[in-house]
Parts: C-alpha cells; structure tokens; sequence
C-alpha cells in the first residue's frame, strides 16, 4: 500500500513541477496547487495510514498508545491546505491583474520591467 502511495506522490510532484516550470502563468497556478496537493499526501502518509485506534489518551494514562494515530501529520495537513488556498487565491488575482494589464498570461511578453530600462544609464544617479 505504501508503495502505491509513492507512486501517486512521485505522479503528482512530477507534474506539479513540469507545470511550475512552464511559461503560461495559469499552468503555473495548477503547478503550484498539484505540489501543495502532493504535499499533503506526504504529510498524510507519514503520520500511518492504517485503520488504527484514534488518538485518544484514557483517564489514568499519560501517553498514546503504540496503535493510536499519530495527530501531528493531521494537524499539519489542515495547516498545509489552508495555507496552499491562500496562495493558490492569491495568485489567481495576480493572474487577472496580468491579463487586465498586458492582455496575456505567457511569461515571455510580460516585460514592463524591461521596457523601462535600467535606471544606472541615467547620468543623475552616476554622480
């Protein structure tokens, strides 16, 4: 079973990376959550993935049991996902202010910065 969740990370981190490094920003946007996705599983993985007794201390007893799940990786996990929302949102509103400003989402015709030159050629800044 855990070799088949190795396999369905190493799935997702792959394309989340072929994603993230291509130059339309929208495919960037799906890279970014495909990895935050991957994570997760991770995450998920690593804390046991079996039918186990939940994580619940008795009365009487100080410590978890050898079978109880661990919550670490769970709470870690709600984290991951609120977070990697947040910046999936945020970057899908820098996306549609670059299309409302230049009309297109590929990378390579987003060059305001470069039109506006370099500001060590003016001779004010020299001195």
């Amino acid at each position: 079973m855990n070799l088949i969740f190795a396999f369905a990370l190493a799935c997702l981190m792959g394309c989340g990376v072929y994603l993230l490094l291509s130059r339309n920003i929208m495919r960037m946007i799906l890279g970014i959550s495909l990895l935050s996705a991957a994570t997760n599983l991770l995450l998920f993985v690593s804390g046991r993935t079996g039918r186990t007794v939940p994580p619940v201390i008795e009365s009487g007893i100080e410590t978890l049991g050898a079978e109880a799940a661990n919550p670490l990786p769970q709470a870690l996990i709600l984290t991951a996902i609120v977070i990697g929302f947040a910046l999936t949102a945020f970057v899908a509103a820098l996306a549609l202010q670059t299309w409302r400003s230049f009309g297109t989402l590929d990378g390579r015709n987003v060059n305001a910065a470069e039109e506006l030159g370099t500001p060590f050629d003016d001779e004010s800044v020299t001195k």
